[in-house]
């Protein structure tokens, strides 16, 4: 069962693998604000990974963040998403990036529970 107040930390170091020069999100040696949020997205999946049915998973429907601060080549950050609202299939976060105590950005993120098998049919 799945509460609110569940959440998971997920942590990455920015290479150059990750840098929006490399992701195509921007021209800076910095982290790209696509992979903090799929970071917070990972963190989200996480927090309610064991939680879920048999041969479900979740996956995104919606994620809403700001990103204020940049973090260069080598930075260690971190995302938490902890569990604001469950509705039936529908799981709300808050999530939020950080580095060390600098908080990077932060913002919502909305997951659906879905049976794999069903969904991955559809793309037949």
């Amino acid at each position: 069962m799945i509460e609110i107040g569940l959440k998971h930390t997920s942590e990455l170091t920015v290479t150059d693998a990750v840098t929006a020069i490399a992701i195509g999100s921007g021209d800076m040696p910095v982290l790209a604000t696509p992979t903090m949020m799929a970071l917070m997205e990972n963190a989200a999946m996480l927090a309610v990974k064991d939680k879920l049915p048999e041969g479900s998973t979740t996956v995104g429907g919606h994620i809403e963040s700001s990103h204020l601060k940049p973090s260069k080549v080598g930075d260690k950050v971190s995302a938490t998403a902890e569990v604001t609202k469950v509705d039936g299939k529908k799981i709300e976060f808050k999530v939020a990036a950080y580095s060390g105590d600098t908080l990077l950005g932060e913002g919502t993120h909305l997951r659906f529970i879905v049976d794999r098998e069903r969904f991955l049919s559809k793309l037949k």
